[in-house]
């Protein structure tokens, strides 16, 4: 009899790629049923899902009861939290809490939550405005004092974040940022490849409980990224640091400071505070998007 994965999200980037992840698999996708928990499962995306068999199910994330019944009777779940739904803290924060309640309670085996690195810790206090990381770490921190068996999937920077960066400016693009060129930011097609990491979590189970996983292909830096734009498109691409105020205008008032410090923390203490990616690279069964593959994919954006 088949297993139940529930996965949360699963209409959106990260969860719609573990469905696919798991589904495109033989050997997992004949041990699990997937249980798909979305805000409305009368969305055109969601009627997709359920025509591929997957069992689509209404959750909302800040409700006990909700969660308690799209958990029960689950294996396994896959977990994301929207920090950027509402823009604060305490309501992640309490989603989170919500879930890892439930699967405590139903008894759940492996809950894989898409987590982040503390920023204010590693920073010592330096850069205390990431609540979409520190967040996420607190959840994390609420999971492990719960004993619940999880494992913990750190996304790096989605390559469309670097898509949106990218301004055209007459027939060049530029990448305008406060960072230093030289920066190391690790990257993820986070669609394409973020299931890839959770599916190694699932096949590696004994090994990664209670472990974080960087789910990240490598580590890039802006003259990288301008590089292979440039070679791949053929189009005159450029990186230019700005000074943090400035680029602070460039972004919405309400995601200002917390861009602004995130770069900087990445500066100046690392992304996943200077992991080495290696361990969780061997996860892996197929190998993760590069960026040049990545614009390769999407270069009609640029034709």
């Amino acid at each position: 009899m088949s297993q139940i994965i529930t996965v949360f999200g699963a209409t959106g980037n990260q969860g719609g790629s573990v469905i696919r992840a798991i589904q495109n698999d033989a050997e997992l996708s004949s041990r699990f049923k997937i249980r798909a928990v979305t805000r409305n499962a009368s969305s055109t995306a969601a009627q997709e899902l359920a025509t591929k068999g997957v069992e689509v199910v209404q959750g909302d994330l800040s409700s006990h009861e909700s969660v308690k019944a799209v958990v029960t009777g689950a294996h396994t779940v896959f977990l994301v939290t929207n920090f950027w739904e509402d823009a604060l803290r305490e309501t992640e924060v309490s989603q989170g809490k919500t879930v890892a309640d439930a699967c405590k309670a139903a008894g759940i085996q492996h809950l894989i939550y898409s987590s982040m690195i503390d920023a204010s810790e590693a920073s010592n206090g330096a850069w205390v405005n990431i609540p979409h990381f520190d967040a996420k770490a607190e959840v994390e921190r609420y999971i492990r004092e719960s004993a619940i068996p999880a494992t913990f999937v750190l996304a790096g920077t989605f390559m469309t974040e670097f898509v949106n960066m990218l301004q055209k400016q007459g027939e060049n693009y530029v990448i305008y940022s406060p960072l230093e060129g030289n920066s190391k930011i690790p990257c993820i097609d986070i669609q394409a490849d973020m299931g890839l990491f959770v599916k190694g979590a699932i096949k590696n189970r004994e090994k990664v409980l209670g472990k974080q996983i960087y789910a990240s292909v490598e580590y890039y830096n802006f003259e990288q990224l301008v590089n292979d734009f440039s070679n791949v498109t053929g189009k005159p691409a450029a990186y230019m640091k700005v000074p943090g105020e400035a680029f602070k205008t460039f972004l919405p008032e309400n995601k200002a400071t917390e861009v602004y410090e995130t770069l900087m923390f990445i500066q100046d203490f690392g992304y996943y505070a200077g992991a080495d990616l290696t361990e969780s690279l061997d996860l892996l069964d197929e190998k993760p998007t590069e960026w040049k593959d990545f614009v390769e994919k999407n270069r009609e954006k640029w034709e």
